[in-house]
């Protein structure tokens, strides 16, 4: 039996032999004929809407040829390169190739999705084929993740007009997945918007975390990208120090407003439980309050009735008290928007959300591509639509 084995192989191996050059050349000839097939019928087509030959002329012509182009189409037989017959005024693609042409650019959108979920190049390959029948060369699938990595290198260096009214800047934590092992990534974000209800994600940076050093490099980026702040009425953080620092450099001319979820938040994890329901009320009725006098008078009857309870928490609450009122200096219709950072914390969801099932980013261009394109996709939905209140008050 063991004599057996290796005749046994090498027959295997001749029976593959035999069908890799039997089918490889068949598929390669039958390949050759529909792209000579289908070029035929493009410079039929051309003739006909020309109504004359090659080198033949008419007075009646009002078109001329202009020579051909070849395009690409993913079949089942692989991938055929077409020479499409022009004129100056336009092409001549015959029918069946229109629904190869589409696609060829749904591949296209698949090997862009693969990428934005974080796949590698090899593997991206191998989806491709595994769907399409048709191997996918590594080349193409580089050249692809090169336009879109283009893509987000002009979204952090797009220009950026100084019409912004509002800001909202935030951060969020990420768990992400790399063949390290589990990371927390920090992304650190800038919300813009402007006096006629427009909005837009206008940056966004990886951090090991929210120092002051990390806040004022995305905020300096902003600064040269041509924000520069001349028309900024308020600014609206989670009540982050480092970032509270950071604009009192790059912006130090903006009222600063901070976020009153995240106020409440910190106000209720330093307190005992039967005292969440009362301080809530009480802290409630500051912000909620007709206008600041009044919201100032709400304040003073917060720190009367608990500072004997907590002491700390009353002063933390009165020294961070004009960042939390900054923002009755606004219209009153913005109000509920301006005192939360909470515009910016949906966005956070879907982050999340999209990122959280992601079996593993295997490089830093992987988070960038995931991260552009959601923030990419709400920029192109807002586009028709304005944040409402923001449109009245203007």
């Amino acid at each position: 039996m063991t004599t057996l084995a290796p005749w046994t192989e090498q027959w295997q191996h001749f029976q593959q032999a035999i069908r890799d050059d039997f089918w490889g050349d068949l598929a390669q000839h039958t390949r050759q004929s529909w792209q000579d097939f289908l070029g035929r019928l493009s410079l039929e087509a051309r003739d006909r809407h020309l109504g004359v030959r090659d080198y033949e002329r008419s007075a009646e012509r009002t078109d001329v040829r202009n020579g051909f182009y070849e395009r690409d189409f993913v079949t089942r037989l692989g991938t055929l390169r077409v020479r499409v017959a022009r004129t100056r005024q336009q092409t001549f693609l015959p029918a069946g190739l229109r629904r190869l042409e589409r696609r060829a650019a749904e591949v296209g959108l698949l090997i862009r999705e693969a990428f934005l979920r974080g796949l590698s190049t090899r593997a991206v390959g191998r989806v491709v084929a595994l769907l399409t029948e048709d191997p996918v060369s590594a080349q193409t699938v580089s050249r692809l993740a090169q336009q879109l990595d283009q893509a987000v290198t002009q979204f952090h260096q797009a220009r950026l007009t100084d019409d912004w009214q509002y800001l909202f800047v935030d951060g969020v934590s990420l768990r992400v997945r790399r063949p390290s092992g589990r990371k927390r990534v920090q992304l650190l974000v800038v919300y813009g918007v402007r006096v006629d209800g427009t909005r837009q994600l206008l940056a966004f940076t990886r951090s090991t975390g929210e120092s002051q050093t990390a806040w004022e490099g995305l905020l300096h980026d902003l600064y040269r990208r041509g924000l520069e702040g001349r028309q900024l009425q308020l600014i609206v953080t989670d009540g982050c120090p480092g970032l509270a620092a950071a604009l009192q450099t790059i912006y130090p001319r903006v009222a600063h407003q901070r976020c009153w979820v995240h106020k409440l938040r910190n106000l209720l994890s330093t307190v005992r439980r039967r005292d969440h329901a009362a301080i809530k009320a009480d802290a409630q009725a500051i912000y909620l309050a007709a206008n600041r006098s009044e919201a100032e008078y709400q304040a003073r009857a917060f720190a009367d009735r608990w500072r004997a309870a907590y002491p700390q928490l009353v002063k933390r609450l009165l020294r961070d008290l004009p960042e939390l009122l900054a923002f009755f200096q606004c219209p009153r219709r913005l109000w509920r928007k301006l005192r939360t950072t909470n515009v910016i914390e949906r966005c956070f969801v879907e982050v999340r959300r999209r990122t959280r099932p992601m079996v593993c980013f295997v490089n830093v261009q992987s988070v960038e591509r995931i991260i552009f394109s959601i923030f990419n996709r709400f920029n192109l939905e807002w586009r028709q639509r304005t944040l409402r209140q923001f449109t009245q008050a203007a």
